[in-house]
């Protein structure tokens, strides 16, 4: 297979270009849903786009080197946007649409941007307002025109016109585009790819070559080989690393086709629609979808419950007994296809997930009990693991999934824990380094070991398990170990929390918790219990709620050893914002941001008091500038130890 790929070029442009040239007009490589039509690009489509906006970027002054910045939802321009720069032997540089102005000029700033392809008149307005602080900023290319029009800044200019120069620059200047994609390397740099900021103060600019990058993307191309005809549709643009090994690298590589939801308000609908047979998501999404299913089934019909008490537990079993190797009995595979038949496939089809063969999570560490959930579901999700900087490291092979591992290293691929129980390796997806940052490279990377921040162990069986954020881990006084990610993820699978901090108080005094609750599955709930209510903060205080939380906190608290199991919670008046830096906007949290700015909370908690003040925004916490003081109520629990 890798010889197969290696036919192909060592860099993307190469790839496409093999792509264009053996596919042609003759099959899609996208498809983007547009006004309720999908619309299909072929290989032809995608290169011929490529070409000319790199050459158009060419007219408009790109050097090699140079770093594009592009920033928008997912569509084709992105991708045609990436390929571009890389073709032009430039750098792509990927931020969320989502950021601040100030957030957007940060990584302008820090990756030297010379052009910023944006979506629409939201992004344009975003750069418009920093423009002054960007220098070295050429031009900024929109693909979206609604509300552009009467727009006469001279750093604008459409990607329609673009396209256009590309193509006189190519009467000018024939062969050249030919001539740049030959002469492309794999060690040379093509993409600076940003950290989710969770820690320190702010994301670092970890720089990729095609060699590294494309060492991600054939290492899962190994564990599950994609074929020509697979679908998958991308849930973020290709910002974070997995993006850039899935939708960029496999991709191309295995020549399958994109699919691009209409919006992303629209994205499950459309899902639904396509029947992906590649699925990757982050951990935060698949949490939320099943927390969505078991909410919906907390308020089915009796015949449905009832289906769901009968079957779940018999699809549990199933998931368990794969996971230990072990062979269920025929009459068990009997009951099992009839359960499959009659209610799993239906909930497969609800979540569009049902001609999904390669499932995989990303980005964080999904629990046990999500991963037992989606597995009796007869869906084979697995877990990996690897960071924008170390690469891609362990993955289930097969059907050999374990689920409460990460799977074995990649082929490859050496790795190691240090007495500290840190997880190190290296491998030939690492990244070069942080981009303009020696001195943080040196802290990382190590005679070629990626040192990860992680803690975890290697099993006898060659599976990785993941523990924490070594960081994060905190000794418990009762001499337990408190690891609050582990916790967080079994919190979150429940229809009723939508997202939980853990945290271990001073000299790890114990384990307590703040909880942000699920307001739509709660007013739900409350509404068939007929518990009044009038605002998010309001309901989140309501003593029957502190009761259903309560008993999610009660469940995980019995998984665990007494001495590390939660004393306390709260549940907070209003949902953690990126825009106030409490998560990253993949939805991690910020710990060392809260921990400052919920000080007071966390005195309170461990002061034993009942209840604690805190300023809290009027209606739902959401762009209101009212401000209100508001009491939390401080819960112990029963039994915690």
């Amino acid at each position: 297979m890798r010889e197969e790929y290696n036919q192909k070029g060592d860099t993307w442009p190469k790839v496409l270009t093999y792509n264009y040239e053996k596919y042609g007009d003759t099959r899609k490589a996208m498809r983007h849903k547009s006004y309720g039509i999908w619309q299909p690009y072929t290989w032809k489509d995608y290169y011929l786009n490529v070409k000319a906006l790199a050459l158009g970027f060419m007219s408009l002054g790109l050097q090699p080197g140079d770093k594009v910045l592009i920033v928008g939802d997912n569509a084709p321009e992105w991708y045609y946007a990436e390929l571009a720069a890389h073709a032009g032997h430039g750098v792509s540089v990927g931020a969320y649409s989502d950021l601040t102005p100030r957030e957007i000029r940060y990584i302008a700033e820090n990756s030297e941007a010379g052009f910023a392809v944006v979506q629409d008149q939201e992004q344009v307005d975003k750069f418009l307002q920093i423009k002054g602080a960007l220098p070295r900023l050429k031009k900024v290319i929109y693909w979206n025109y609604k509300g552009l029009a009467h727009y006469d800044d001279p750093l604008l200019v459409g990607i329609r016109e673009v396209l256009e120069l590309g193509g006189k620059y190519e009467e000018e200047h024939p062969g050249l585009f030919e001539r740049n994609v030959e002469s492309g390397n794999a060690d040379d740099a093509c993409a600076i790819v940003y950290t989710s900021g969770t820690t320190g103060r702010a994301p670092k600019g970890a720089v990729h070559t095609y060699r590294t990058l494309r060492a991600g993307a054939e290492y899962h191309l190994r564990l599950d080989p994609w074929r020509d005809h697979d679908n998958l549709v991308p849930y973020l643009p290709p910002v974070w690393i997995n993006e850039q090994w899935f939708s960029i690298g496999c991709h191309l590589l295995s020549a399958c086709t994109l699919n691009f939801a209409e919006g992303p308000e629209t994205q499950q609908r459309d899902i639904s629609e396509t029947g992906p047979s590649i699925v990757f998501r982050g951990a935060r999404l698949w949490e939320s979808q099943a927390a969505l299913v078991l909410a919906r089934i907390s308020s089915a019909d009796p015949i449905n419950r009832f289906a769901y008490r009968v079957f779940m537990p018999l699809g549990e079993r199933m998931a368990e007994a794969s996971s230990k190797r072990e062979k269920p009995s025929l009459f068990q595979r009997m009951i099992y296809r009839v359960a499959d038949a009659a209610f799993f496939a239906p909930i497969r089809r609800t979540l569009g997930l049902q001609n999904a063969r390669i499932c995989y999570t990303t980005g964080s560490i999904l629990s046990p009990d999500a991963l037992k959930f989606y597995h009796a579901l007869n869906l084979p999700l697995k877990n990996l693991y690897g960071s924008t900087e170390g690469g891609a490291l362990t993955g289930a092979r097969g059907g050999d999934i374990r689920l409460d591992t990460v799977g074995p290293a990649h082929r490859g691929a050496e790795v190691r824990t240090t007495d500290e129980g840190e997880i190190v390796y290296r491998q030939a997806g690492t990244f070069v380094g942080y981009y303009n940052d020696s001195a943080k490279t040196a802290e990382v990377l190590k005679d070629g070991w990626f040192h990860s921040g992680d803690r975890g162990f290697i099993r006898d069986d060659g599976h990785l398990v993941f523990v924490d954020r070594l960081k994060d881990t905190v000794p418990l006084a009762g001499g337990e170990t408190l690891a609050p990610q582990f916790m967080e993820s079994r919190l979150r699978f429940s229809p009723y929390v939508k997202d939980a901090w853990v945290l271990g108080g001073p000299d790890g005094r114990y384990a307590s918790a703040v909880i942000v609750m699920d307001y739509h599955n709660v007013a739900r709930w409350a509404g068939d219990k007929r518990v009044p209510y009038s605002t998010f903060t309001e309901l989140a205080q309501r003593s029957e709620v502190y009761e259903l939380v309560g008993q999610d906190i009660d469940r995980v608290n019995q998984t665990l050893p007494p001495g590390s199991r939660v004393r306390k919670y709260v549940i907070l008046h209003k949902e953690f914002d990126p825009d106030e830096k409490e998560v990253t906007r993949n939805r991690k949290l910020r710990r060392a941001w809260l921990e400052e700015r919920y000080r007071d909370l966390i005195e309170a908690i461990y002061g034993d008091r009942t209840e604690a003040p805190i300023d809290a925004r009027a209606g739902r916490g959401e762009g209101s500038p009212e401000t209100t003081r508001t009491t939390l109520r401080i819960q112990s629990v029963g039994g915690a130890g």
